[in-house]
């Protein structure tokens, strides 16, 4: 069953056409990797898709939505959550703070209701608490739920994007070089993590400049070259498309 499908997408910035006609369609509970050279339009791809940008052209739907004239908060709302390839946490505020920042999509309680705190208030917001720790614990942060989320190691800040992720309850999420930056430890057990992930029935799409750790974790590969796709397929397929060998490794004169 098809939960994303993006239809002749199209951006321009001025006279450069960074996303120039792209179409592709996502499964769900696929593991879908977004690759190609630096330059090639992929993250211009992820903003499209969850209303940072807006179309010049083409249509974007998920779940059954049309995204292309949707704000980004509508878009969480409706099941799109995503992680940024710059980490952009509260670095002040507590681990616990950040994850429930993203769990508010979800809370129905009126100005009034919060403001005099009342009952059903104070039960949708320890639910939110018990949920944000949850998430902690599924990345392994748990322990550091009171830390300041700046005071956290790289890798720690890269899995606590993910967690905030999660708490919006997404169908699926949107991971912008989510090994950007990590030593290999920290690598394996992000594989894992995406594996875990997929497991509970969460649809991802990557973009990863680490070839092996896409091979490894996706199950379908979409590659772009100038703003154009070029290559779709499984793995297997992609690292012998003689396509995708050129834009990487280039060819002789």
């Amino acid at each position: 069953m098809i939960i994303l499908s993006l239809n002749n997408l199209t951006k321009s910035f001025g006279g450069l056409v960074a996303v120039a006609g792209v179409s592709f369609e996502v499964e769900r509970g696929e593991v879908v990797g977004l690759i190609g050279p630096n330059g090639a339009g992929k993250t211009t791809v992820f903003n499209l898709i969850t209303g940072a940008l807006r179309p010049d052209d083409g249509h974007i739907f998920f779940d059954g939505h049309s995204l292309e004239r949707l704000k980004p908060h509508r878009i969480v709302y409706l099941g799109l959550a995503r992680t940024f390839q710059t980490i952009r946490l509260f670095p002040q505020l507590p681990v616990l703070e950040n994850v429930l920042s993203g769990s508010h999509c979800r809370m129905k309680s009126s100005f009034i209701s919060s403001l005099l705190r009342l009952p059903a208030q104070r039960r949708e917001e320890k639910a939110a608490l018990v949920a944000a720790m949850r998430e902690l614990e599924f990345v392994g942060l748990a322990d550091a739920w009171r830390a300041e989320a700046g005071s956290l190691s790289y890798g720690d800040q890269r899995r606590l994007e993910i967690a905030r992720a999660l708490a919006t309850e997404p169908k699926l999420i949107v991971l912008d070089e989510p090994a950007g930056g990590m030593n290999d430890q920290e690598t394996f057990e992000l594989r894992d993590l995406i594996a875990r992930i997929k497991d509970r029935d969460i649809t991802i799409i990557l973009i990863e400049h680490d070839m092996s750790f896409v091979m490894k974790v996706c199950n379908k590969i979409v590659v772009m070259e100038n703003g154009v796709l070029i290559a779709r397929g499984r793995p297997e397929q992609i690292q012998k498309d003689p396509r995708v060998i050129e834009a990487y490794l280039g060819v002789d004169d």
